[in-house]
């Protein structure tokens, strides 16, 4: 069975209750936005047996912390092949549709890359701004959370230089791993991101920080407790409706591990509810290696990992897992992107290209 038809309470109380209850936000949505949210929850298949992505993306080094675009056919990566500019770089791969082969890494260049560190890239919802984390000299602490800009979103060597996020979402501590969402409805954007500074209980844990508004800085940091435990929490990964989270995290004090480090979900029937007890993926998508960093696609569908299993080309290896829906709407509806789209000659929708 899907790990979130186990943890989501019935649907329909949630509902009830978000209806006799009290908003927790003032931006929060409406009491008839929550209903129809839990009614509109999507449903899935159980995530297929994870399948490599193979030598032209994988290489004899590490390979590990994806992201993959809106429409499917960039795929981003951490990692530490010949050619970069010094330990992990972001790269490139691309794909003329959804349904070919991914073709050869490019490095992302000096704008995003350092002779130091660089990871865990994440795109915004709009595609123009890439988070990520860097070990660059010069920042509020050891990682710290960069963003960087495009004016064309389908130009993946067109991006600005990096700037640092700033020392009040940063601390002195390594601040790493972020997931962005944005919520149209209220105008609030969260970070998520992995942070080791002192006040959680564990080596990494999960931290939030808001801001309203585009041109507004995140506010500081808070603690997510839900989704923090006793050991290392680190990469998540969201879902376009903030109702499901995926994330790394050790087995230790937590129920239903694998191996060292596995693969979790966690969901919420509304924005406002509070993150569910993280479940474990299962044996099917992790393994007694380590498994982490997870990327979700768009449309919810395809999950993209690194793990140094057995039978990989090198130290850590991108895979991915799939899944079906089964119930909610079609990615594509209310304008949005169809998810496959071929790049630059995909049928516009009704929603305006920036």
């Amino acid at each position: 069975m899907n790990p979130i038809a186990r943890i989501l309470p019935p649907l329909a109380l949630v509902a009830l209750a978000a209806a006799c209850g009290t908003d927790r936000s003032a931006l929060g949505p409406s009491v008839p936005r929550l209903a129809a949210e839990a009614d509109a929850q999507p449903s899935y298949s159980d995530w297929s047996t994870p399948i490599n992505l193979g030598p032209v993306v994988n290489s004899a080094g590490d390979e590990n912390r994806p992201a993959i675009s809106k429409d499917g056919l960039s795929l981003y990566v951490s990692s530490n092949r010949p050619g970069g500019f010094g330990g992990l770089d972001l790269w490139v791969s691309q794909r003329a549709s959804v349904n070919d082969a991914w073709g050869p890494l490019q490095n992302l260049g000096p704008n995003i890359n350092s002779d130091s560190n660089e990871s865990a890239p994440a795109f915004s919802p709009d595609q123009h701004h890439l988070y990520f984390h860097s070990f660059k000299t010069g920042g509020c602490g050891g990682a710290d959370l960069y963003v960087a800009r495009r004016q064309d979103k389908r130009n993946d060597l067109g991006w600005e230089p990096a700037e640092n996020l700033g020392c009040v979402v940063n601390s002195t501590a390594n601040d790493a791993g972020p997931t962005i969402f944005e919520d149209e409805a209220t105008g609030i954007t969260t970070l998520y991101f992995t942070s080791t500074r002192p006040g959680g209980p564990g080596d990494f844990d999960i931290y939030a920080s808001t801001r309203a508004g585009d041109d507004a800085a995140f506010g500081p940091a808070v603690l997510v407790p839900e989704l923090s435990g006793p050991a290392r929490d680190t990469r998540t990964a969201i879902s376009r409706d903030e109702l499901e989270l995926f994330m790394s995290s050790d087995v230790t004090g937590r129920v239903g591990g694998v191996g060292g480090q596995d693969l979790w979900v966690s969901a919420r029937a509304t924005i406002l509810d509070l993150w569910l007890t993280p479940v474990n993926l299962g044996p099917v998508v992790n393994t007694t290696a380590f498994d982490g960093g997870p990327a979700l696609s768009f449309d919810g569908t395809a999950l993209y990992f690194f793990s140094n299993r057995l039978g990989g080309f090198g130290g850590n290896d991108l895979y991915m897992s799939t899944r079906t829906r089964l119930r909610g709407p079609a990615v594509g509806d209310a304008g949005l992107e169809t998810h496959g789209e071929a790049r630059g000659h995909g049928k516009k929708k009704a929603h305006r290209e920036e």
